[in-house]
């Protein structure tokens, strides 16, 4: 009788299963990407979670500038299209598209008549405008 030979399967990891399944490069590049996104986004979510909530049973915890990490998973939301902060005024957000030709007008008009002169204040001495040379400093 021969000896059959068992060929021995090698159990694949994640980035092989994902090489298999996904032949183009710029695919699996695009699926290890959102992996990886989401990865740090449940990191920078635990850390902020754990700044906030005490356990019961543990000593209490030093608290941390939550500044950077609120930041970075911010970022992370933004790359999949989720925008955290919203603005209150939605009409100020819209770069004033409601106002028509005409009535942009009207308040260009006005403005121009109520204030036909405009005051410049400046904070640094001694300043010379005039078409003339500036004055030699002794």
């Amino acid at each position: 009788m021969a000896e059959e030979k068992k060929e021995e399967v090698k159990s694949k990891g994640p980035l092989g299963k994902l090489k298999e399944a996904v032949d183009d490069k710029d695919e699996q590049m695009a699926i290890l990407s959102t992996f990886v996104r989401l990865g740090i986004l449940v990191w920078a979510g635990g850390i902020l979670t754990l700044n906030y909530v005490t356990f019961p049973g543990m000593t209490e915890q030093d608290k941390i500038d939550p500044t950077f990490i609120a930041s970075v998973f911010t970022g992370v939301l933004a790359t999949f299209g989720v925008e955290a902060g919203q603005k209150k005024n939605k009409s100020a957000s819209s770069g004033g598209a409601n106002i028509s030709k005409k009535d942009m007008e009207m308040l260009i008009e006005k403005a121009t008549q109520a204030a036909p002169a405009q005051t410049i204040r400046l904070e640094q001495a001694p300043m010379v405008i005039s078409p003339g040379t500036p004055p030699k400093k002794a």
